[in-house]
């Protein structure tokens, strides 16, 4: 069964890594190096004001020939940002990062900040969902 964005969060955890909207671009990609993620949340006195990722970097900073440490987070930021709920599906996550474009999901519980998801976390809940699924359907052939 495909599972909801709560299930997810409960397998990864639930970090969040952010920089403020006055951070340099180079700080927030060093924060995604260190931690092995593409995208970093852009928190302003708690609230979020944007996301960075490295697709924003190198569109918004490298090809236009700008400097990382020079440029500000909120220069290059997503803002606003779409978000969801933990009981949203694994396939409406995908859905909507599909029409909109983009790799990650912020997700609030009850206004509460409590992670985020990626295309990456999505797609390794669909393939276990179908390797689940194909086990169980071996499982039943082999008895029969």
């Amino acid at each position: 069964m495909i599972e909801t964005i709560s299930s997810i969060l409960r397998n990864k955890g639930r970090g969040i890594y952010s920089v403020a909207p006055g951070a340099t671009v180079h700080d927030a990609i060093a924060m995604m190096a260190e931690n092995g993620v593409a995208a970093v949340l852009v928190l302003s006195e708690g609230k979020l004001a944007g996301i960075v990722s490295a697709k924003d970097y190198a569109s918004k900073v490298v090809l236009r020939k700008r400097s990382a440490k020079n440029t500000l987070v909120e220069q290059i930021m997503t803002s606003p940002v779409v978000t969801v709920t933990p009981e949203v599906t694994v396939f409406e996550c995908m859905a909507i990062m599909t029409q909109r474009h983009f790799r990650h999901l912020p997700v609030f519980d009850q206004g509460e900040l409590v992670g985020v998801v990626s295309l990456g976390d999505l797609a390794s809940a669909v393939i276990a969902d179908q390797a689940f699924k194909l086990d169980q359907l071996m499982t039943y052939v082999g008895q029969k």
